[in-house]
């Protein structure tokens, strides 16, 4: 009989003071966002992007997805993501 073996690979985000652990959903959305930084991205394009054509996924989820990561970077003040009323959200950094 042929062995399987499955490998998880943990996401995680340093600071100096913590370490959170990341779901791979929750690290796919935070490095789209980096790569389109002080940009409105419109919902409908980042839910093709991060969860493609999956049907099951409601649009609201994504807000889920949102306020945890805004929880993640509450004491951060050079990081924002901020909801576009009736467009989608911008997530912004301050250099």
């Amino acid at each position: 009989m042929e062995s399987t073996i499955l490998t998880l690979k943990t996401i995680l985000l340093n600071d100096t003071q913590s370490t959170i652990t990341l779901t791979q959903r929750e690290s796919d959305l935070l490095l789209y966002f980096t790569r389109h930084k002080n940009t409105v991205l419109k919902r409908q394009d980042i839910l093709k992007a991060i969860w493609g054509d999956d049907d099951y996924f409601m649009g609201r989820s994504l807000d889920v997805f949102i306020s945890r990561s805004e929880k993640v970077f509450a004491e951060e003040d050079t990081i924002s993501i901020e909801n576009i009323h009736g467009i989608g959200f911008r997530f912004s950094e301050k250099v």
